[in-house]
């Protein structure tokens, strides 16, 4: 249960950001939270993290499914024995979903957070990088001991 609960709060945080960013800024715009530090930025990524593979959205829609199915089939085997992994796990599905919806819908995904130094991102992306770290801290600390 908390994983479909975490899940559809993930999707709904994040479309519901993608949409008020697409319905109160126009594309490139950018307005400042801090000065030169943190910026709400509209912009239309068709590819991965940091922008790589551009313009394969097929692609990268096939992968995330994939992912989704691989996370799905092998829940049974993921560390998800106590409530916290269970809600990190579907942090990283909803995250993964919601970048999904835009690609398929969109044909490229809506990102806006930018603070100047690293790619302009989206909340989709801080749940996919925290599902990551987190489940890549499990197994290289905690299962290699």
């Amino acid at each position: 249960m908390e994983v479909l609960i975490s899940l559809l709060l993930t999707v709904i945080l994040d479309q519901g950001t993608k949409y008020l960013v697409m319905e109160n800024l126009d594309l490139y715009q950018s307005i400042p939270i801090i000065e030169d530090i943190f910026h709400l930025t509209y912009i239309r990524n068709q590819g991965a993290a940091f922008g790589i593979l551009q313009g394969r959205v097929t692609f990268l829609i096939i992968v995330t499914v994939l992912a989704i199915i691989l996370l799905i089939v092998f829940y049974n085997e993921l560390p998800v024995d106590n409530r916290f992994n269970r809600l990190i796990l579907g942090l990283g599905i909803g995250g993964a979903l919601g970048n999904l919806i835009d690609r398929v819908r969109l044909g490229y995904v809506v990102d806006f957070f930018d603070f100047r130094v690293w790619p302009v991102f989206n909340i989709a992306d801080v749940a996919i990088v925290i599902t990551v770290s987190i489940f890549s801290y499990w197994v290289v600390v905690i299962e290699g001991k």
